[in-house]
């Protein structure tokens, strides 16, 4: 029987989302879209989300879209590469980022076009120590998308984004960690134990703390300094009256390990 393109699961406050494609490296369709999408709506505002986890099956995290998805054209038609971007990809991003709980990009294998941009939009990512990334679009006659060209210069600097853009270039894990595009490579044998561990902290921390955190830092590249403070300000205000804040001091009083309930 055919396994779904897109795995899903949530339990216990975790999330997982499993890009389930392996015998094509989990290149993207239409149907995986819609698959994540469906999970998302309801996922995205249930009280009991504490992380979500991204990752693949197999020796790929996402060879990029699936050009094999496509319908040849009639001789002489031109596509309209646009299309998807807004269809699919964009909106897919922008939930990712606006996600009220931490997105965690467990990198298993390698990423590439814009299965590469979709590792860039988690907030947290971990990776194999033989994962790697290429930009690839050039390749094709395109440019890269889905939010990869804010996030490369930001994280890399111009030089950097514009080298492996232009080139396409492998990008090792272990590069990537010491340039700080992700956060972390970890060898193979290892990988498992560690994402579990990361994720099992994110999902046991004070939820709506993260939240408010993550909201904070995807913001402050385009806000003013007093913008930033402002936000700040409100959001520090809002926790002040949560739960986990009173449980946070207190442990802290208490000299014990705080018990979050992500209210």
């Amino acid at each position: 029987m055919d396994q779904p393109p897109v795995l899903c699961t949530f339990a216990d406050g975790v999330a997982t989302i499993t890009l389930n494609r392996p015998e094509r490296l989990n290149s993207f369709i239409d149907a995986m879209h819609d698959a994540i999408a469906a999970f998302l709506d309801r996922i995205e505002h249930d009280p009991a989300l504490r992380v979500l986890v991204l990752t693949g099956a197999g020796r790929a995290f996402c060879a990029g879209q699936d050009q094999g998805d496509r319908q040849p054209l009639p001789a002489g038609q031109k596509r309209d590469m646009g299309a998807a971007l807004e269809r699919y990809y964009k909106p897919l991003v922008l939930r990712l980022r606006a996600l009220p709980a931490p997105v965690v990009c467990a990198m298993n294998g390698l990423a590439v076009g814009v299965g590469a941009t979709l590792v860039l939009a988690c907030d947290i990512v971990i990776a194999r120590s033989s994962a790697y990334f290429v930009q690839g679009f050039t390749r094709l006659g395109l440019m890269p998308d889905g939010g990869a060209s804010q996030f490369l210069p930001q994280r890399i600097g111009t030089a950097r984004a514009l080298a492996l853009c232009m080139l396409n270039e492998r990008l090792d894990a272990q590069q990537a960690a010491d340039w700080g595009l992700i956060w972390r490579c970890v060898p193979d044998e290892e990988f498992d134990a560690e994402a579990a561990a990361l994720v099992a902290r994110l999902a046991a921390s004070a939820t709506r703390a993260l939240a408010l955190t993550k909201q904070a830092i995807h913001a402050a590249a385009g806000n003013t300094l007093a913008q930033q403070l402002d936000l700040e300000t409100a959001s520090q205000r809002a926790l002040g009256y949560t739960d986990d804040y009173l449980e946070g001091a207190s442990a802290f009083r208490e000299k014990r390990s705080p018990d979050f309930k992500g209210r």
